[in-house]
């Protein structure tokens, strides 16, 4: 039987590993394919003609559709039949021969008034990119292993085109690993290894993910306290722009219970005091997401200099949580500059897609 969107499934997860992985470590092989930095979404498309129904969820089974119309116009109009896919929803930047992903704008697309979905529809409008097909017509393919599930999806995909798309794959390791160095010149994330025997396990971490790792030196600005109300939660970090300025650029989160209460220790001689002796607060800007959520962060005198793991960079900003690795005593917080960062050659997102 067909899922549906009234029982949604989880998706599938990956297990990050160091390096790509070699197809003999897992019984049956491996295929490889692009890790795509965008939406995680399971599409429903049910029923045929006027009766036709379209529901997107997210990672966490929440509906993402009426943030996304034209995409479920493409369903409605180019699938051929009923069925339940899984990929990515992601939003393209730059002209043909140049174009990547654009995390922002992608991000920006979940809005809660429906003249600005309308309009970011037709401004931003998102593509979705499919790698696994979990059931067609009224047949579920959860049981189905995953080549015989990817040779359906190619045969169900064929010829339906923009914005609809689908992922490459490949058997060959050495070619997986180019794309790894590759394709992060057109925003992705990395490479993703799936069995090819396994059958679908709804949030199991069945498959592999092997993302970029690179070190930085940034200067601690501030902390935030931990929710619990004990200790660092995380770290605001910052880098010199040409101008001499110093940049907000993200954070490093992530500490075990004792490291929270080590870190406090370890900061209390750069924290900003007022007059009165107070200690000094400044707040992050704050967007949609944070809601009511405290921004607030303790100031740091700009001196104390830290080592830290990033996977890549969103314009100015680390694109994800970044990883602590070690205090740099040697280094000089003006030192910290963008100029060391590791930015991957530009490649263009088209020849990505299928």
């Amino acid at each position: 039987m067909l899922p549906t969107a009234s029982d949604p499934i989880a998706p599938m997860l990956a297990k990050a590993v160091d390096t790509v992985p070699l197809p003999d470590k897992v019984a049956g092989g491996l295929s490889y394919e692009p890790k795509w930095d965008g939406f995680r979404a399971i599409v429903y498309v049910e029923g045929t003609g006027d009766d036709r129904t379209v529901e997107i969820g997210s990672r966490g089974s929440k509906m993402l559709t009426r943030y996304f119309p034209e995409l479920v116009e493409a369903f409605t109009t180019l699938l051929p039949e009923p069925c339940v896919l899984d990929g990515e929803i992601v939003v393209q930047r730059g002209e043909a021969g140049a174009a990547k992903l654009d995390w922002e704008a992608l991000s920006q697309r979940i809005h809660p008034a429906a003249s600005r979905v309308k309009k970011l529809a037709t401004e931003t409008p998102a593509m979705f990119v499919a790698f696994d097909l979990l059931g067609q017509g009224d047949e579920s393919l959860l049981d189905t292993p995953f080549g015989e599930r990817r040779t359906a999806l190619e045969t169900l995909m064929a010829g339906v085109g923009h914005p609809l798309h689908l992922s490459q794959v490949t058997t060959d390791v050495e070619l997986a690993r180019r794309w790894l160095v590759e394709f992060e010149g057109a925003g992705l994330d990395g490479v993703v290894a799936k069995p090819l025997a396994a059958a679908y396990a709804p949030n199991k971490r069945l498959m592999l993910k092997t993302k970029h790792h690179r070190t930085a030196d940034a200067v601690v600005l501030g902390y935030r306290m931990h929710t619990s109300g004990r200790g660092v939660g995380s770290l605001l970090l910052g880098l010199y722009d040409a101008d001499g300025n110093l940049r907000n650029v993200g954070g490093a989160s992530a500490f075990s219970d004792a490291r929270r209460l080590e870190l406090i220790d370890e900061l209390a001689p750069f924290v900003e005091r007022d007059a009165n002796g107070d200690i000094v607060k400044g707040e992050t800007d704050r967007s949609r997401f944070s809601g009511s959520k405290d921004v607030s962060f303790v100031r740091l005198s700009p001196e104390k200099v830290v080592e830290v793991r990033y996977d890549q960079m969103e314009g100015a900003r680390f694109r994800h949580t970044v990883q602590f690795d070690r205090w740099r005593p040697d280094r000089e917080p003006r030192s910290c500059t963008f100029d060391q960062l590791d930015l991957p050659t530009a490649y263009d997102l088209s020849k990505v897609l299928v």
